[in-house]
């Protein structure tokens, strides 16, 4: 697992610790004015330009004017003030909501190309049959250490591939070994494109999107986003006949020059999303756009054999600590032959090992 983390400047805004009221900012261009009117009389009495009696008394020293003069320079110094936050179009919500963005947002980074090959291994001693796959990280993870990047990136990857081989198991291993929070997404279900990026204000469900609300939520400038059967995802029209695609959102994000200053639709604020990484499944090739082909690693997975799934439960088991007579319990089923002409799936031997779990920490009934 990584063990260090650096800091980006993520977004385009500057926050105030506290922005002043109009009334406050009134108050003391009133009290400015008022003092130096008071400062001016009293040099013009001493200089013997003025008589005592002439002199203006601090209750009627500012007038009607005046204020009115104070109260629209109090405006145009808030209306800047705030211009210059980039958040003067967002409502008092929105602004509290991305106050996690103060101060930058830490990434997480490979020191050495050492701590690459070590969770290389790791992930390949987990699921050796994802071996494709965890090669392509390692060679980004690699790449990052050794230029000395403040974050860690590899190549877009869609895995493709049958149901049930782990590809998205895999993925969530990864971003465990490199201690960086997920977004899942699921293609087929909510229309992804806005699932993912959000919509912006006027639509009747506007908000922001899932990669948005892991940022926020985890203070995390690089998660990993997981988007399964990608192949799968269908358009969206609105009333006025705009289509939009998942893969009309995803160009500009897997691209790392336009992500590094992405525009979030419902915030319409600029973005530094350079450092997400992303891990795409798909069951077959057919589907698959080619423009998002062009941007991603593809890799054609093979099947999983019974011997793979038996070294899985094997090393899950033990990663779970599952006790010696449960351990035993599960390798039976796998040498006794007793799934050869089942369905061979990840997702299967995931369930035996959750029963196994929950009965091995049954309480005792006396």
């Amino acid at each position: 697992m990584t063990r260090s983390h650096s800091t980006i400047p993520f977004h385009n805004l500057t926050f105030h610790d506290d922005l002043p009221k109009l009334r406050d900012v009134e108050k003391r261009l009133k009290a400015f004015l008022k003092a130096t009117r008071e400062a001016a009389q009293r040099t013009e009495i001493e200089a013997g330009r003025m008589t005592d009696e002439d002199r203006v008394y601090p209750y009627d020293i500012v007038d009607d004017a005046d204020m009115r003069r104070i109260r629209m320079r109090s405006v145009k110094y808030l209306e800047r003030l705030h211009t210059s936050t980039g958040m003067y179009h967002l409502t008092e919500e929105s602004r509290v909501r991305l106050t996690p963005l103060n101060g930058g947002l830490p990434v997480a980074c490979i020191a050495t190309e050492h701590e690459a090959d070590e969770i290389a291994a790791a992930l390949h001693a987990e699921m050796p049959w994802m071996s494709r796959a965890t090669e392509a990280v390692w060679h980004g993870l690699r790449a990052s250490a050794r230029n000395g990047l403040p974050g860690l990136r590899f190549n877009p990857l869609v895995l493709v591939g049958s149901p049930g081989i782990g590809k998205s198991h895999w993925a969530r291993r990864v971003a465990h070994h490199l201690s960086v929070p997920t977004t899942m997404i699921e293609a087929t279900g909510e229309p992804a494109t806005f699932s993912l990026v959000g919509l912006q204000k006027g639509w009747g469900s506007a908000g922001e999107g899932k990669l948005m609300q892991t940022i926020l939520q985890e203070r995390h400038g690089g998660p990993l986003v997981i988007i399964d059967e990608i192949e799968k995802s269908g358009e969206v029209h609105s009333n006025k006949g705009a289509r939009h695609t998942l893969t009309d959102a995803l160009l500009p994000l897997l691209e790392r020059m336009t992500a590094a200053t992405w525009q979030c639709p419902f915030f319409q604020i600029k973005c530094d999303l350079s450092w997400v990484n992303w891990v795409m499944t798909a069951n077959s090739r057919q589907g698959l756009p080619e423009p998002l082909q062009s941007r991603c690693v593809v890799l054609d997975l093979p099947d999983l054999t019974a011997g793979q799934l038996r070294q899985f439960a094997q090393t899950e088991g033990h990663r779970r600590s599952l006790p010696d007579p449960a351990m035993a319990a599960l390798m039976d089923v796998f040498d006794s032959g007793a799934i050869s002409n089942a369905s061979l799936s990840l997702r299967t031997v995931s369930r035996m090992l959750d029963r196994a779990e929950t009965l091995a920490n049954q309480p005792l009934l006396n």
